[in-house]
């Protein structure tokens, strides 16, 4: 469903109150940056906005976007400096039409690997959380 009744105890809005733990690259008053644990490739980040009660890019308050971008931006070129990547995704689903499965806005920093398929979204296999802490250390250090 596209629109909806915003749920506060969604996942990643218990993750911005603190409630669940997440291995962060970045944090400020406008996003939340973490590692996807159920990554599509070596170094998926998502990147939650705050500040807003926002199911899907529809439902969010244009005005807050551009800090929104801006912290997107000054990411995927701390990722490319990082991982090296071959090149980087960035995604937004809205709706589960589209593919969303956290009803909370989010965007996806894929990078890709030449030669690398990609894992299905939401394909259900875990990462490793000290791989995970290693690559959010990495991308941070670059930013």
């Amino acid at each position: 469903m596209l629109h909806g009744k915003y749920d506060p105890e969604n996942l990643f809005a218990r993750m911005i109150r603190g409630g669940i733990p997440c291995i962060k690259i970045f944090e400020n008053s406008d996003v939340l940056a973490i590692m996807d644990v159920f990554p599509q490739s070596r170094g998926h980040v998502l990147v939650i906005p705050k500040g807003a009660e926002a199911r899907t890019l529809l439902d969010f308050p244009s005005g807050q976007l551009a800090g929104v971008m801006a912290v997107l931006h000054r990411i995927a070129q701390a990722m490319d400096r990082a991982l090296q990547p071959d090149g980087i995704i960035l995604s937004q689903f809205s709706g589960e039409a589209a593919g969303q499965t956290i009803f909370h806005l989010h965007f996806h920093l894929i990078p890709r690997y030449a030669g690398q398929d990609l894992a299905g979204h939401g394909h259900g296999i875990r990462a490793d959380s000290g791989e995970l802490q290693i690559l959010a250390d990495a991308i941070a250090a670059r930013l």
